[in-house]
């Protein structure tokens, strides 16, 4: 869990809410206790279907705050501010942030575990019998079709069943979200597209490889351009990827970028209790939570190195999605490990958009026809700088691709994107991915040797996709820092399973490594000293 717990409270059985409480110093307990029964009663909410109580953790003493839970008879959970001020909230408040940490600790405190907001933040209410501006309140409900979150702590945790619940289809998940709070915690649709765009900066948050696309790819697609009268044939191209990976072309399903794939997966495959292995690339779980799944967590843990630990899924886990090498942690992980996932009845669905990055491809599943229920994804956005034009392919089993395919729409892969699937699988670009592979091996050694000489920079150290993961404190002073600077680093904290104290680097070639080397320097020796406690 995210923060400690205080208190004792009743089994929760049926009950599903969390009361998010933020108050002045000395509140008193009557004013905070009266300030949720009258949100609760406003909504018409029962009391008796409070969870806990949840606050920031510089309130975890707070006579008022505790003494309501007491009397609601549930639990006090306290959570750090960095991580409510990685939350979303609607009502953002500057005075509260500077002050606490975390914009809205009511609605962030209420929001961290759960799955939507009930109540938005409530003032108390006027006259000086209430206490008005001394206490904020906020309610969220956790939906009971979420087991949880599973934290990999070196051997399997118990768990209960996740199943389908009755969430209602959304798809304003699909898209960037507002004030829709579809999921819990971190901004599943936050992408490192959002850190550059409109800014004029050298980008390390987008994994995307420079210079790209090539020349001959780039006439290629061109050339394309004189067939947009026709629709879209994909089946020269889905041909092109069944030779180029030794599979019979009833594996492959052509779809616009790795992203649709996992939509096709939530909204297509049979799925009780999928679970999501984090950190990872975070839209696997946003696409089955639009599609209505309940989705359970699989945290890895720095301490581990993000290393996975087959027997951490829980066995009733009916579709497990994982990343190889993971985004953002760059861990490569070994191909026998991952084959321990599957079994007869349960959906693998591994995201292998990095593994051409990979020199020798070792580790990849993608030919693999024997591993039950296994589904891998590939991506030539990253490697071919195609992210606008949207490719990627499924390989899969010939009755998973059917499925997969019926949720498609016509033609949902344009020729352009066809053009450039067919041409990237050729002996050629091949050859030429081989070579930028190599160099981002020699290129990334170089980055981690310089960040190994800063001292207050900790490195997930067996980075092997295009991009390394850092932790150091103050890392969100050291981006807005960096920024001024001329970089762009893409944040941690949107990572379910990471925090604030996290970034993303992007691997570039030695001169622009040794530019940012020197920009990192500066940013971090400007921080001013903290006053001690």
């Amino acid at each position: 869990m995210t923060g400690a717990s205080v208190g004792t409270g009743p089994e929760s059985g049926a009950r599903s809410l969390v009361v998010g409480v933020g108050a002045r110093r000395g509140a008193p307990g009557d004013v905070v206790f009266a300030l949720i029964e009258a949100v609760l009663s406003g909504a018409g909410l029962d009391a008796a279907d409070v969870l806990e109580v949840a606050t920031v953790d510089a309130r975890a003493d707070e006579p008022g705050i505790v003494g309501a839970a007491a009397r609601l008879g549930v639990p006090l959970r306290t959570h750090p501010a960095g991580a409510l001020a990685a939350v979303r909230v609607p009502h953002p408040s500057g005075v509260v942030g500077a002050a606490v940490g975390t914009p809205s600790v009511a609605e962030a405190a209420a929001l961290i575990e759960a799955d939507e907001l009930v109540v938005p933040k409530t003032r108390a209410p006027g006259g000086k019998a209430v206490g008005r501006g001394m206490a904020t309140c906020a309610v969220a409900r956790r939906f009971p079709a979420v087991a949880g979150t599973f934290e990999v702590s070196g051997r399997k945790t118990s768990t209960s069943p996740v199943t389908s619940g009755s969430r209602p289809f959304t798809m304003a998940a699909m898209n960037p979200p507002t004030r829709n709070f579809e999921s819990a915690g971190p901004d599943l649709r936050h992408h490192g597209d959002a850190e550059v765009r409109g800014e004029n900066l050298t980008d390390l948050a987008v994994n995307v490889r420079t210079h790209t696309p090539p020349e001959w790819l780039r006439e290629r697609i061109a050339a394309s351009l004189t067939s947009l009268a026709s629709y879209p044939d994909g089946s020269s191209a889905r041909a092109a990827v069944a030779g180029r990976h030794g599979l019979p072309v009833e594996r492959v399903l052509l779809t616009a970028g790795a992203a649709e794939a996992f939509v096709l997966i939530a909204r297509a495959l049979p799925a009780r209790c999928p679970i999501v292995v984090h950190p990872q690339f975070t839209e696997p779980e946003a696409a089955l939570r639009a599609a209505g799944h309940g989705v359970g967590r699989v945290l890895l843990r720095a301490e581990d190195g993000f290393r996975l630990d087959p027997d951490a899924v829980p066995e009733e886990a009916d579709l497990v999605v994982i990343g190889n090498p993971t985004n953002p942690t760059s861990v490569l992980h070994p191909a026998a490990l991952l084959e321990r996932l599957a079994r007869p009845g349960r959906t693998l669905v591994v995201d292998e958009a990095f593994m051409d990055v990979v020199p020798g491809e070792r580790e990849a599943l993608c030919d693999r026809t024997d591993v039950p229920g296994l589904v891998v994804l590939r991506s030539l956005t990253k490697t071919w700088g195609l992210a606008g034009l949207r490719i990627g392919y499924v390989l899969a089993a010939p009755e998973t691709v059917a499925l997969l395919s019926e949720a498609q729409p016509l033609w949902p892969v344009s020729s352009p994107a066809l053009a450039a699937a067919e041409a990237c699988m050729e002996p050629r670009a091949l050859v030429e991915a081989a070579e930028a592979a190599d160099r981002i091996t020699v290129d990334r050694a170089h980055l981690l040797a310089g960040l190994a000489e800063f001292s207050e920079v900790e490195v997930v150290d067996a980075a092997r996709g295009p991009f390394v993961l850092v932790r150091l404190e103050r890392a969100a002073e050291v981006r807005e820092r960096l920024r001024l600077l001329g970089f762009a680093a893409r944040r941690g904290d949107t990572f379910p399973g990471l925090g604030p104290q996290w970034l993303r680097l992007a691997v570039r070639d030695r001169a622009t490594t040794n530019r940012f080397l020197q920009a990192l320097d500066q940013a971090v020796q400007a921080l001013p000293a903290r006053s001690g406690r």
